[in-house]
């Protein structure tokens, strides 16, 4: 198992790595001066020279590369006058010069040229209404995908195993965009008086008369239009492993010995038909995880997704670089939990 972790967390730094490195050349490769792409061509020389003294235009790529790497690393050579310092109160590990040493510290993800926040308090504060969403719609997903999966398997053939794989195909036809547009008009607009649902709206509102408070019901909408594509992969992964399941010499067997159907069902022949259904939830958890752009924008749901479109609208550089980051991050965290969890299901699965 140690040896196990240890190898898939190497290969997860690997593909971190590489994708830091991308972002970098990404960044540093744009046409112009990224100082002025993210304050304007109007900005005022003083601002200016700040943001290339902050980027470290003035140094060589290879420079600048090193800087980004230390930044961003939990690791690093930090000078006791840098802004890491004044923001995160890093613990030196052991001191290099009278002024640098290496410390254990929060990584440092710069500055939003916009609004001058940190861009880690910015995506800490968006990201629980990413998840809030994500988590939301993939429950609704899996509940609703495995039980029409599993219904369409023991009925195979009939009117609702007809009615499950139309529903199954018209979800995963229809781009998540195109939903939230006809759900948000349908169940936001011409409904609104029957379902009293809004078109947009976050998680917390505010109100001259009441002040800030919570709105669940917003949560609503974008939940359900961002889980049908993934309640559609679900219920086909379902039925296809549960018909190869029910096949097999063993439930047979279950009910020659004349076990109750619910019990083979649930006991036996569920639990051993999920593995290719727990890779479509996590590989579906770690993408809306990573921010519903679209849905979150559409329906002006406060999160990871809308402030990354609203920094690309106003090229804020270090806040899209940033979202990025996170969003890699956070895919490469599920997926190596879902690897664990394979071995808790299935014990043919080997880790070592």
């Amino acid at each position: 198992m140690a040896r196990f972790l240890i190898k898939r967390l190497g290969y997860s730094l690997l593909i971190l790595w590489g994708v830091v490195t991308m972002v970098f050349l990404l960044f540093n490769a744009l046409p112009g001066d990224p100082s002025r792409l993210t304050l304007g061509q109007r900005t005022d020389p003083a601002s200016i020279e700040n943001a290339r003294k902050e980027l470290n235009l003035g140094q060589p790529l290879a420079a600048r590369y090193f800087f980004y790497l230390n930044g961003l690393s939990p690791i690093g050579l930090i000078a006791r006058d840098s802004a890491v310092v004044a923001q995160y109160n890093p613990v030196v590990l052991l001191p290099v010069t009278a002024n640098i040493g290496l410390t254990l510290k929060w990584p440092y993800l710069g500055r939003s040229y916009r609004t001058h926040k940190l861009v880690g308090a910015i995506l800490t504060e968006a990201l629980p209404g990413t998840a809030l969403l994500a988590v939301t719609a993939m429950l609704l997903a899996t509940i609703g995908g495995i039980a029409l999966g599993v219904i369409a398997a023991l009925k195979k053939g009939s009117w609702l195993d007809s009615s499950a794989i139309a529903a199954s195909v018209a979800g995963i036809s229809m781009p998540s965009f195109f939903a939230a547009l006809v759900i948000a008009y349908v169940f936001g607009y011409l409904l609104h008086s029957y379902t009293g649902l809004n078109m947009t709206g976050s998680l917390w509102q505010y109100s001259p008369y009441t002040g800030r408070h919570l709105a669940l019901k917003n949560l609503v909408l974008p939940a359900i239009a961002l889980g049908i594509r993934p309640m559609a992969i679900i219920s086909q992964l379902t039925r296809s492993s549960m018909l190869d399941t029910l096949s097999q010499d063993y439930i047979r067997t279950a009910k020659a010995k004349g076990l109750p159907t619910r019990q083979i069902i649930l006991r036996h022949a569920l639990p051993n038909a999920l593995n290719p259904v727990i890779t479509a939830i996590s590989g579906w958890l770690a993408e809306l995880l990573s921010g519903s752009f679209f849905i979150e924008y559409i329906f002006g749901w406060k999160g990871v997704g809308k402030i990354t479109v609203d920094a690309l609208d106003k090229f804020d550089f270090p806040l899209v670089m940033g979202a990025v980051l996170l969003t890699s991050f956070i895919f490469i965290v599920v997926n190596l939990l879902t690897d664990l969890l394979y071995a808790l299901l299935d014990p043919r699965v080997r880790l070592g």
